[in-house]
């Protein structure tokens, strides 16, 4: 996600802040992580719920893929590449996610050097840009197979998903690419932070805004729109008589009930998330050179640490949509869920099953025999 937890705070205070003390003239050195353990809660709660959706996503994003790109079900089933690929960038954003975590949440140094620092902040932000652009795109697929079902068969095709997958995936590319400009290793700090030339220019800042709030605000709208759409469409068209609720391409592997489900747990995570981070302004922080008793009472502070764990939890609710969508593939897709079986379970065990059931049957028949006709089963 754009910015976590004390990504904001560097530009006003890095982790060693230097506060004039305007009695004595002695520069005061304020570790900000200390700082923000003393005053707030909201690194306890990062450090708490942040590695659950690690121990959820690196095993079901992967696992996730491989059903999705299998080949079985990726022929003629446009969806299953969009969730192919919403699978693999999941798993590349919690990589990332995991060094961000250790810099920011436990104040260990990971990618702090010249290049790590402006190779990680523009491929941290190529996943994020990309996961809501895909939901987007297979919710434009899915937008045309129901509304405009005589373009199914031009638009809704494995081959298109492929290009538009790679489009997106370009376009997310150059998107991020100004971020290998911004960022660099800052010595006098020891850690990843804005040139000094672009940090106080206006540029870094209107960028930022630009390119987040399209992605992360206009995207899901957009979404939503075309999800309404699909919704009055097919209640239309089952007022009418039975419809059958088709796949892109393939309606039988990736159902539209998965991609709605999908598309509106983004859409419910993100937005709530975007407004949030547009209000970052409104609660700066306050006077570093007050003690810390006088700070624990100063409202500008406190309603800058209300904002800040407010802030976090919608962070963590968030972060559940690189983790949790294995749930609602699930929960929603019947062949998705055969799949998962057939791989988690051990065919020993499914032919142990069946050999045991197949006994059974052949004992209750034996008996009915030995005694003349009457019946008695053991199921």
């Amino acid at each position: 996600m754009p910015d976590d937890i004390l990504f904001n705070i560097t530009s006003t205070a890095p982790p060693e802040y230097h506060v004039m003390d305007n009695s004595s003239n002695v520069t005061q050195h304020i570790d900000i992580y200390k700082f923000y353990e003393r005053h707030s809660k909201m690194i306890v709660i990062d450090r708490v719920v942040t590695p659950m959706f690690y121990i959820i996503g690196f095993p079901a994003n992967p696992l996730s893929a491989y059903i999705w790109l299998n080949r079985k079900t990726r022929e003629n089933n446009s969806s299953a590449i969009y969730l192919g690929a919403l699978s693999i960038s999941h798993v590349v954003f919690l990589l990332f996610h995991v060094l961000q975590e250790l810099r920011y949440a436990w104040n260990i140094t990971t990618y702090d050097g010249y290049i790590s620092c402006q190779i990680f902040n523009m491929g941290f932000l190529i996943p994020q840009y990309l996961a809501p652009l895909l939901v987007l795109g297979f919710t434009v697929e899915r937008y045309i197979a129901i509304c405009h079902p005589f373009a199914k068969e031009r638009f809704c095709t494995v081959r298109r998903a492929v290009l538009v997958v790679s489009c997106l995936l370009l376009l997310c590319v150059l998107i991020s690419c100004p971020q290998a400009y911004f960022w660099t290793y800052d010595e006098s700090y020891q850690m990843c932070n804005h040139r000094p030339e672009v940090h106080d220019s206006t540029y870094v800042e209107l960028w930022t805004w630009f390119s987040e709030l399209t992605i992360f605000g206009v995207s899901p709208l957009a979404a939503l729109v075309f999800n309404i759409l699909v919704i009055l469409e097919i209640r239309s068209l089952t007022s009418s008589g039975p419809a059958a609720m088709s796949g892109g391409g393939g309606g039988v592997h990736a159902s539209t009930v998965t991609l709605l489900s999908v598309s509106f747990y983004l859409i419910c995570t993100w937005l709530p998330f975007t407004i949030v981070y547009s209000l970052s302004k409104r609660f700066g922080v306050g006077d570093f050179s007050l003690s810390p008793e006088e700070i624990d009472m100063d409202p500008t502070w406190q309603r800058h640490f209300t904002y800040k764990t407010i802030m976090v939890i919608v962070t963590e609710i968030t972060l559940s949509n690189s983790a949790c969508y294995f749930f609602i593939y699930y929960a929603t897709g019947q062949h998705f869920r055969m799949r998962v079986h057939q791989i988690l379970v051990p065919r020993r065990c499914e032919r142990t099953k069946t050999r045991n059931h197949k006994s059974k049957s052949y004992m209750s028949v034996s008996k009915s025999s030995h005694n003349n006709g009457v019946s008695a089963t053991f199921v």
